[in-house]
């Protein structure tokens, strides 16, 4: 018998020999143990369902208190003495050196600089918020949750950012919103289920920032220029004007077989798998996401609630996507790091929080009106906060400071109304109940119903997690 006619491809590959000869052996001794254990099954399970399905909506561990994420990104690091965490002893040293032995500062910093704004407390919890966000601190001051003793690791862009928003700063990790997606999967199978929104460009270390890296593709970051109002421009290649939906149909159809024998051929090569996954999102994206981004299709007083800038139609838009099942949405500040205020702070920090805080106050009005506030959870942040110190020579801006900065979350089970943590005296460095940046990841996978030690992923040789070898639950934020 002709050997083609039993195989198309009867012959390994250098690779395949090597995958299946040099730890066949292994694990043929290991397989038994394994699934006596009951691991093996339960693994493959998971592993095929999250790699073959990656939009499939899957169980979490526990019961969560959130079902989506939306993360505010202040990308360039905005001032916690000038939004969150006020400093009244700044107004005495103002002009005089901080009686601080440790004040390690990444640029040359002079004298003490207090803050331009005013502080005042709000709600029935007489949370204390700068005048900055006084909008959304009137009407969501006993909805938020501050964490002043955040610390990251280093005063610099690129590692803080990643560190922020992939758990490790120096190496290629999976993305917060791509952990997220592959312990979760998907609610809506015809829209990413990790949307990016960023005016103008890519921020800083660009894509790095959104990536899957070893996970899967299919969980990486779907990237929205959402200084276009477009549609056609928001989404590249949405729509396809040469050939009609059957058409395509057709050929997504052909180029789907020929994907799959390719894949069969392979032992199902997960990037294989996720390639033909993402082939079928973008087909199914041409309906839903065209009414998705489409806000011309609110009602007017929405609108004008959200207000005509650019945030506010990000902020509108991200609305939209959390009605349709969007599980997790990061919408930045913009490219670059627009808050990274080395010089004439107050005058870039007042445009910027103009800028964010009436969306910021509509969105999460809006979110309540819909029933949507309580599964979904809001957190503000930047990569790292800045120093209570002047920078010189200009004297009118403040230098990076990951020692000690605030961020704040609210909806989805946080405790509302709540600071934690705190600075010394001048808002450097976080000397009560620090919070480490792998802290916070471990919350928010918690407030997803997801254990942040058993969400893993084994990759060369070891399980990995978005919390790497650390990370503890902040509880004193848990409603």
């Amino acid at each position: 018998m002709n050997p083609i006619e039993l195989n198309a491809n009867p012959f390994l590959s250098r690779r395949q020999m090597l995958a299946r000869c040099g730890t066949g052996f292994g694990m043929m001794a290991l397989a038994p143990l394994l699934d006596q254990a009951g691991w093996l099954g339960l693994r493959a399970a998971a592993s095929e369902t999250a790699t073959s399905l990656p939009q499939v909506a899957r169980p979490p561990h526990f019961t969560p208190k959130a079902k989506h994420v939306v993360h505010l990104f202040m990308n360039g690091g905005p001032s916690q003495v000038d939004t969150f965490d006020p400093k009244p002893t700044l107004d005495r040293y103002h002009g005089k050196p901080l009686p601080l032995n440790n004040l390690r500062t990444e640029r040359k910093t002079g004298a003490a600089m207090r803050s331009p704004f005013k502080f005042q407390r709000y709600g029935k919890s007489g949370l204390e918020i700068s005048e900055l966000f006084r909008k959304t601190a009137s009407l969501h001051a006993d909805d938020m949750a501050i964490i002043r003793s955040m610390r990251a690791e280093v005063p610099n862009h690129e590692p803080s950012l990643m560190l922020m928003n992939c758990g490790d700063s120096r190496l290629p990790r999976p993305s917060m919103g791509s952990w997220i997606n592959y312990g979760l999967g998907s609610e809506n199978q015809n829209l990413p289920g990790f949307i990016v929104l960023c005016p103008g460009g890519y921020p800083i270390v660009s894509t790095q920032n959104w990536r899957s890296a070893f996970l899967p593709g299919a969980f990486q970051g779907t990237y929205i220029d959402t200084q276009h109002t477009d549609v056609e421009k928001l989404i590249a290649n949405i729509r396809n004007k040469r050939m009609t939906i059957d058409e395509q149909r057709r050929q997504l159809d052909l180029v789907r077989t020929l994907n799959e024998d390719h894949a069969e051929q392979r032992s199902h090569d997960s990037p294989l798998e996720a390639r033909i996954a993402t082939f079928e999102l973008a087909y199914r994206m041409q309906t839903e996401a065209t009414d998705a981004f489409d806000i011309t299709r609110e009602p007017e007083e929405i609108r004008n609630a959200y207000g005509s800038g650019t945030h506010g139609r990000q902020l509108l838009i991200t609305r939209r996507l959390i009605e349709r099942g969007v599980r997790f949405i990061q919408v930045w500040s913009g490219e670059g790091q627009p808050w990274d205020n080395h010089e004439n702070l107050e005058k870039g920090h007042q445009k910027l929080a103009g800028e964010w805080d009436q969306p910021i106050a509509a969105f999460m009005a809006d979110l309540k009106e819909r029933g949507l506030f309580d599964q979904t959870l809001v957190l503000w942040s930047g990569e790292f906060g800045r120093t209570p110190v002047a920078e010189l020579p200009a004297l009118n801006g403040r230098d990076h400071n990951h020692y000690g900065f605030s961020v704040w979350m609210a909806g989805g089970g946080v405790k509302g109304g709540t600071t934690y943590g705190a600075t010394d005296e001048f808002g450097f460095r976080a000397t009560e109940s620090p919070v480490h940046v792998h802290d916070l990841h471990a919350t928010i996978l918690h407030l997803l119903g997801l254990d942040h030690e058993k969400l893993t992923y084994r990759y060369a040789g070891r399980d990995f997690r978005l919390t790497d070898v650390a990370g503890n639950v902040v509880t004193g934020i848990l409603a």
